[in-house]
C-alpha cells in the first residue's frame, strides 16, 4: 500500500513495485527513471522515460493534471531525493518507487536489459502469476 507523508506542505507518496506495475499497466502514472543514461541502457522498465538526476530540473517535467509522476532509480535513494526536490519546487503530483529497479527485479516484474554476450536487448518477462 502506498505510504503518504507531508513534505513542505505537499503530499509525497511512496509506492511498492506491484502498485507501480498495476498503475502503469492501467496508464494511470508517468514513470521516470532518474539514473544515468548508462544505467538506463543496461536495464530499465519498459515504457519508462529517462530524466537523469545529474541534469534533473523539476521545471522541465511534463505537466501532469490527471497522471502523477512516479520516479525510480536503482534502490529508491536517488528517486526520493529528486522527488523531494520536486516538492520543494512546488510540484504536488510526484511520488517514487520504494526499492527502485532492484526491488522491481526481485519481485519478478518485467524489465529490459542488455545481453552482454550479444549486446542486444533482452525482454525479461514477469514471473508473476496471472
Amino acid at each position: 500500500m502506498a505510504v503518504a507523508e507531508q513534505l513542505h506542505g505537499l503530499i509525497f507518496e511512496t509506492f511498492t513495485t506491484h502498485e507501480i506495475q498495476a498503475r502503469f499497466e492501467r496508464h494511470e502514472i508517468v514513470l521516470i527513471d532518474v539514473r544515468t543514461p548508462q544505467e538506463y541502457a543496461f536495464e530499465h522498465i519498459p515504457g519508462a522515460m529517462l530524466f537523469p538526476m545529474a541534469s534533473f530540473d523539476p521545471r522541465k517535467l511534463p505537466i501532469q493534471v490527471e497522471k502523477p509522476i512516479v520516479l525510480y532509480c536503482g534502490s529508491g535513494r536517488r528517486s526520493r531525493l529528486i522527488a523531494e526536490k520536486c516538492i520543494r519546487a512546488g510540484i504536488d503530483r510526484i511520488a517514487h518507487m520504494a526499492g527502485g529497479i532492484n526491488a522491481w527485479k526481485a519481485d519478478g516484474l518485467a524489465y529490459i536489459s542488455i545481453d552482454p554476450a550479444t549486446g542486444g536487448y533482452v525482454h525479461n518477462l514477469s514471473t508473476r502469476e496471472n
